[in-house]
């Protein structure tokens, strides 16, 4: 018996279990640094996603104000007074247009009408009475902002 005992105290054991430590430790070590590169990544890859769905949401709404500014413009002016692209600069810094906008927006009207000589350019003729003094408007909103180019298309038909 006593031979079992001091084999079982010896060095070696001892060596063995320090050795599987080590090992483990390692194992541990490497586990941990791949879920924090893992979590690393991920996390930039959503504020690039968050920065993305910002902008694109900004040219939403800013397409909806473009549509706004043209119906504007022609209530002014009149219809068919003007050229049929207007270029919509968004008011961005609280009162302050500056030359950096990063936005950039194209509006594109066409005139419906039932009458020939209401317009001179940029009308197309219908046959429909109720259609009469509509217009049909394309809005362009780009912009190269953020991690990939945005660019939303918006048509919609006003009544005049």
């Amino acid at each position: 018996m006593q031979r079992k005992n001091n084999l079982l105290k010896s060095t070696f054991y001892k060596k063995k279990r320090r050795a599987m430590a080590m090992i483990m430790a390692l194992v541990v070590i490497v586990t941990m640094a791949t879920i924090m590169a893992l979590s690393l990544s991920l996390s930039t890859a959503t504020s690039d996603k968050t920065v993305n769905i910002y902008l694109k949401e900004q040219a939403i709404l800013l397409s909806q104000s473009a549509a706004e500014y043209a119906l504007l413009r022609i209530a002014q002016d009149g219809p068919c007074s003007h050229t049929n692209d207007l270029n919509f600069t968004p008011d961005l810094n609280n009162n302050s247009l500056s030359s950096d906008d990063i936005y950039d927006i194209n509006i594109s009207i066409q005139y419906v009408y039932t009458d020939l000589s209401t317009c001179s350019s940029g009308y197309f003729e219908i046959t429909n009475e109720d259609q009469n003094g509509s217009i049909l408007l394309d809005i362009t909103v780009s912009t190269n902002e953020g991690n990939e180019p945005i660019r939303y298309f918006r048509r919609s038909i006003q009544k005049l």
